[in-house]
């Protein structure tokens, strides 16, 4: 590993802004050059509590962002924070979404996975890719980054919400299949739960693509060291080795849309 593209000590950094995405999810904003690409993740590093990975929102080479789920113990510590606190910061790590000028991509987001999500379409368009942005959550108020992608050109916005408070009432694997179905898509990506993304890459396939999946697994040091995210029966980490993996990869993979290893390695069926 070429230790030389990242650097894996933390850095200090204030939190510029935090902005209240809905009831449990805060996105916060830091100055500071990362040099993230879409799909790629940092650990965050709350002093005195833990350190988590988290996936990168935005980055435009002078700011990035971290939109975050209030799940544990650790985010809770975090959203005790008030803008100009000081965390830590290591990364970027990890694989990215790749695309080419021109292409017409599908981006699949369940929950907090809009926000990568975001990220790659905007991304994208900005590189002439043409974006069918999918988006779901279990009701409108848990739903992510809808009004930001509405602003941007050269994406088209698709809605799903399990109890259709708004837009399509289902499933977001059931807009992506009437999308492909409807238009040619030539990439899927999708970042979200688990057994969701299991069925955006069975959807891709079927319609002869090979969706970009961002796997998520534990992890404690980011860049392959430690073990703790290594696939079984494979040996290889989720942090070198993706995040970003294809379908066609994955879906050999014992583990994959099965269950999940918690912090002490022990498996949870989904």
């Amino acid at each position: 590993m070429d230790f030389k593209k990242f650097d894996t000590r933390p850095v200090a950094l204030p939190i510029k802004k935090i902005v209240r995405e809905n009831d449990t999810t805060n996105t916060y904003i830091f100055e500071y050059p990362l040099g993230a690409r879409p799909g790629q993740f940092v650990m965050l590093w709350i002093p005195g509590v833990d350190e988590k990975p988290f996936s990168v929102a935005y980055d435009d080479g002078a700011e990035f962002w971290l939109t975050i789920c209030n799940v544990g113990p650790a985010t809770e510590e975090l959203f005790k924070l008030k803008e100009g606190y000081k965390v830590g910061i290591r990364g970027p790590f990890g694989t990215h979404y790749e695309y080419e000028k021109g292409e017409h991509i599908a981006t699949v987001a369940g929950g907090y996975g809009a926000a990568p999500m975001y990220f790659v379409a905007k991304d994208a368009v900005e590189a002439g890719c043409e974006v069918e942005f999918i988006v779901g959550a279990r009701n409108k108020d848990l739903l992510l980054f809808v009004e930001r992608v509405k602003e941007m050109k050269g994406v088209n916005l698709h809605i799903s919400t399990d109890d259709g408070s708004e837009g399509f009432k289902g499933f977001t694997t059931q807009v992506l299949e009437k999308v492909m179905n409807e238009k040619k898509i030539d990439q899927v990506f999708t970042c979200g739960p688990e057994i969701m993304e299991k069925f955006v890459g069975e959807i891709a396939e079927k319609g002869g693509v090979d969706a970009r999946i961002s796997a998520e697994k534990y992890m404690k040091c980011g860049f392959g060291v430690c073990g703790q995210c290594a696939i079984d029966d494979t040996g290889e980490t989720v942090c070198t080795k993706g995040p970003v993996m294809a379908y066609s990869y994955l879906k050999k993979l014992p583990e994959f849309g099965a269950y999940h290893r918690d912090a002490q390695g022990k498996k949870h069926n989904f």
